[in-house]
């Protein structure tokens, strides 16, 4: 695994500028920029019960 002095710009995976990502996180389209890991998890776990109840 690189250290983060090793990674350059470009080298991200997750990129939001690569378009072969394009929909991968629209799930997440609802949270504000900045959101902490409770409110990804709340917003997920909301997600998934209106998925599972069919609303």
């Amino acid at each position: 695994m690189s250290r983060p002095s090793d990674v350059t710009p470009g080298d991200d995976a997750m990129d939001p500028g690569d378009e072969s990502d394009a929909g991968e996180y629209d799930h997440l389209d609802d949270l504000s920029d900045g959101a902490g890991c409770a409110e990804v998890w709340e917003h997920l776990s909301d997600s998934r019960e209106e998925s599972a109840t069919g609303e």
